[in-house]
């Protein structure tokens, strides 16, 4: 995984991405079709309002699309990132007590205060790595404290090819690339995570990104959590991830960067952002057992 520090740390570069919209080359239409061009989509230019820095992490304040303003906001970063240490293969962590401060960043990467978890509402690092943080504020209270509203956690599955946005509140730095595909097996040491995001080669994540929101540039919606890379060219170990195909076939690809899909966790909020394991549609793994 990309661990939360690895190495000599770096002097943090603030930047952010320049997000350009390519022009639609002009043609005629078809016979019969509307005598217009369509607009292409709309990019949306992608700062660092909405994420936080943890000690060792990056993170994000993210929403459902039920959220409402006075709902406890949650904070979400990987489940390797939890303070309690990182959560065994078929582990699942549910209501576990947790103080842990969170730094707000402004839409430039200035620091604005902190907020303050309750609990850990849920933790794994089985199929996925995520962990999910209820505060003791609500959405409202940080709009009006800090002037921040939430990134909102898309439903989507994300699409080859889009064009994203990773951005770390640890670092205060971006990194922008593309989807290059998606991974059905993606084998850590003794973890496995499903349906993971393939990176293309700009985004050259490091450690201290562990947790940051994979933002969708045209739709500013949060679809991924960075969490891995494959760092010295080693086979399915610590920190050297490997894909393995549908037919079994292990291939690794060193320097490559990988994040892990979020569009399936709304499914498991309910009213009040309350999590609900067994509601229709969740497909987050359970727990065999709540440890406290």
């Amino acid at each position: 995984m990309t661990r939360p520090l690895v190495g000599t740390l770096a002097t943090a570069v603030l930047g952010a991405a320049a997000l350009v919209t390519a022009a639609t080359p002009a043609g005629a239409a078809p016979a019969g079709a509307a005598a217009h061009t369509p607009a292409p989509p709309r990019t949306k230019a992608v700062g660092f309002a909405g994420t936080v820095a943890l000690s060792n992490c990056s993170g994000s304040i993210v929403k459902m699309p039920t959220s409402q303003p006075n709902d406890p906001a949650l904070v979400m970063t990987n489940g390797h990132c939890l303070e309690s240490g990182m959560p065994s293969p078929g582990e699942v962590i549910v209501g576990q007590p947790s103080s842990r401060s969170f730094t707000v960043l402004s839409g430039t990467a200035g620091s604005l205060g902190q907020i303050r978890a309750t609990k850990v509402v849920y933790a794994t690092m089985t199929d996925t790595d995520v962990t999910l943080y209820q505060t003791g504020s609500t959405y409202a209270q940080i709009q009006q404290k800090y002037g921040i509203k939430p990134l909102e956690l898309s439903t989507d599955h994300p699409a080859k090819g889009a064009g994203i946005t990773v951005v770390s509140g640890y670092w205060k730095k971006t990194y922008t690339c593309s989807i290059d595909g998606f991974v059905p097996t993606l084998k850590e040491g003794d973890w496995t995570w499903k349906d993971s995001v393939r990176y293309t080669p700009e985004c050259k994540t490091i450690g201290g990104t562990s947790g940051s929101p994979v933002v969708d540039n045209a739709t500013g919606k949060v679809t991924a959590i960075n969490n891995t890379g494959n760092e010295d060219g080693e086979r399915c170990t610590v920190n050297n991830p490997c894909e393995v195909d549908d037919s079994g076939n292990v291939t690794v690809h060193q320097g490559t960067n990988y994040a892990e899909e979020t569009y399936t966790i709304p499914k498991c909020f309910g009213t009040g952002n309350k999590l609900d394991l067994n509601a229709a549609g969740c497909t987050l793994p359970k727990p065999s057992g709540v440890r406290r």
